[in-house]
Formats: C-alpha cells, sequence, structure tokens
C-alpha cells in the first residue's frame, strides 16, 4: 500500500518487514456454500506456496487434460504467500485423474468433491489472514493500542495495490487505452478494474481528510455489512446511527461508470470534487463508454477476529478475516510502513 494514501488514525507506529517467507503470509479462503457432492465439477481444495492463482489453475487444466477455460475459481490470490482456495474442475462422464498427479512442493490438494456447477469468481464469503511481521520497530504499546483503535472503528477499506499492476502502472495504462491503444480482453479487464479503484481510492482519501470516512454526510448511500446491497439517502436517524455504530452498515463511495450517482447533497460534493482533476475526468469519461454502471463499495472495513501476539519482541503475529474484495494491506498501512521482502527478490531476479 503506498504510504502517499492517508492514514485514518495518524502517523506510523511501526516498520517491519512482511512476507519475508511465503509462509509468513498465509490466505485461507471461507467459503461461500457447501458442495452438493455430486456433478460433473470436480470441486479441489489446494494449498499452494509462491505461485498466483492462475498459474495454479494452468497446472490443474495440464493435469486433467483440460482447457483452462474448464478450471473455475473464486478469486485471485497473492503469488508471495501460502494459499489455500477451492477450484473446479469441469469433468462431464469423465472420472477424476488421480490427486497424486498434482501433488508438489508448492502445490497440493487438500480435499476433493463433486459440485453441480463451476466455480464462479465471487463465490467465497471471505478469507482468513494469519501474517508475521519480523523486524519490528516501534514502541509496543504504541502498536497494540493502534490495533486496539481498528479492532474498536474499523479501517479505511483501500483497493490494495495489487489493483494497479507493477509501480502503479495500470492507471496510466488505463488512460492510454482510454485514448485509443488496443489492448487484448484479459488486459482491458484489469485496466477496467484499476480505473475504478483509483476514483474510488482518490474518494476515500477525501473523505479520510475531512474526517468523516466512518460516518454519515448528507446525502449518503449505505451498504450493508457483508453484502452488496445499498439503500439511502435517507435522513439521518437513531437506528442508522445505532447500525452504523454496530458495523451492520457503512458509508459507501462509487465505483464510477454511466449513470447518476445515488449519492446526493454534501456526499455527492466531496465524490464530485475529489474526482474534478483533468486525469480523472479522463478515467471517468473512459468507464462510461466501457458501458460499465454506476456501483458502489464500502469506505469502511472491519476486520473480523482481529487478534495479536508477540511471540519474539520483534516479531508481530496477526490473525484476522475479511469480506471478499478487501485487502489485508489497508491493515497493514494503518499500522505502519512494512517492506515486502518476498516481491523485493521477486522483481530483483526479474531483473538480472
Amino acid at each position: 500500500m503506498s504510504d502517499a494514501l492517508p492514514r485514518a488514525f495518524g502517523a506510523p507506529v511501526l516498520r517491519a518487514d512482511m512476507r519475508t517467507a511465503p509462509e509468513d503470509f498465509l490466505v485461507e479462503e471461507i467459503a461461500g456454500f457447501e458442495p452438493s457432492g455430486e456433478g460433473e465439477h470436480l470441486l479441489l481444495t489446494v494449498e499452494k506456496r509462491g505461485m498466483t492463482t492462475a498459474f495454479a489453475a494452468k497446472r490443474i487444466a495440464t493435469w486433467a487434460g483440460l482447457p483452462e477455460h474448464a478450471i473455475g475459481y473464486a478469486g485471485l490470490k497473492d503469488r508471495h504467500a501460502v494459499t489455500r482456495q477451492r477450484f473446479s474442475v469441469h469433468l462431464p462422464k469423465r472420472e477424476a485423474p488421480d490427486a497424486a498427479g498434482l501433488h508438489s512442493d508448492d502445490l497440493k490438494v487438500l480435499d476433493a468433491t463433486w459440485h453441480s456447477r463451476k466455480l464462479p469468481r465471487g463465490a467465497l464469503a471471505g478469507n482468513r489472514f494469519v501474517l508475521q511481521l519480523r523486524n519490528v520497530q516501534g514502541e509496543t504499546g504504541a502498536i497494540d493500542a493502534r490495533l486496539r483503535q481498528i479492532a474498536a472503528q474499523g479501517l479505511p477499506n483501500w483497493f490494495g495495490e495489487q489493483r494497479f499492476g507493477r509501480d502503479g502502472g495500470n492507471v496510466a495504462a488505463a488512460l492510454a487505452m482510454f485514448g485509443g491503444r488496443r489492448v487484448g480482453r484479459e488486459q482491458r479487464s484489469l485496466l477496467l478494474s484499476a480505473a475504478r479503484s483509483e476514483l474510488f481510492n482518490r474518494v476515500l482519501a477525501a473523505r479520510i481528510a475531512d474526517g468523516n470516512w466512518n460516518r454519515g454526510l448528507e446525502g449518503e448511500v449505505w451498504m450493508l455489512s457483508g453484502s452488496r446491497s445499498v439503500f439511502g439517502p435517507e435522513p439521518w436517524n437513531e437506528e442508522l446511527a445505532a447500525r452504523l455504530a454496530a458495523f451492520d452498515i457503512h458509508p459507501s463511495g462509487p465505483l464510477w461508470g454511466e449513470g447518476e450517482l445515488r449519492s446526493t447533497a454534501a456526499a455527492a460534493a466531496i465524490e464530485l470534487a475529489a474526482l474534478a482533476g483533468d486525469d480523472a475526468l479522463a478515467l471517468r469519461r473512459g468507464l462510461e463508454q466501457a458501458r460499465l454502471k454506476q456501483e458502489r463499495r464500502a469506505l469502511r472495513l472491519a476486520p473480523q477476529g482481529l487478534r495479536w501476539e508477540w511471540p519474539e519482541p520483534a516479531r508481530l503475529t496477526l490473525s484476522f478475516a475479511l469480506p471478499p474484495g478487501s485487502y489485508a494491506t489497508a491493515l497493514l498501512h494503518e499500522l505502519g510502513e512494512t517492506s515486502d521482502v518476498s516481491a523485493a527478490a521477486y522483481r530483483s531476479s526479474e531483473n538480472r
């Protein structure tokens, strides 16, 4: 997460190394449904190490003797991590190959069962994380206090750096695409997502600067926690206040597209002011011409079951769960400055 983004709770309280090894960043999907136990799709739960989701899907397709489009997965997971996630393999009228043929040092099958449908994107309830921060510098009491703040108040729901590509280049590439540069279908989807994410992050930054990212403004559109459902604007009342305090609802920001903003009054004013620059206007026009529709995303994120411990004086272990589409790096950003050791080593090896 870029240090150029504001922090809701003040100055950094730590510096630390993250992902010194893939095992320091453990991610496990929270299943969104129970398998049916029958059907044409073999549902695999796998553990992979130091591997992208797309690469794992290719390996599974090769193992099954199928084209890549026969493989489904609910979400993309980090390369520099140990991750556990589901894949579906379409095997109509075929027996499943021996799972032992997939096992390797960096990929193993934890479970296999049958299901009636291909696993679609987004078919998960969230992700659990266990993170190890090493070489931690900072006052332990201040770090503990910051974590208590996050547990009590939530944190800004930033789009993470994964959305923006190497050195954040996806936004510039999106502007070039909107200006006429031709790109492939898969890259086009990535660049559209990066453009939307950039605009949302700008609105969130403006709300943090004004101190209202975690409370409602006049004309606010509310998002139900754990859902994509929104409602409002409607007059502020005691019921809304209680639901906001209980993390049942969150203020929202725009995922830009064609159509009218749903927010009004003060909420719409801050959104439009944050997105008034020339490059923002170009991103807005490009998304509208791509026929994406106006949608909303929660500005506030509530980590579930946030716990931490100090196994050693300079090592901090964090465990928590997040809803789909939210980023663990948003939590780390509120703590301070973290150096991604595995990613830096990977980039260095690529440049040799």
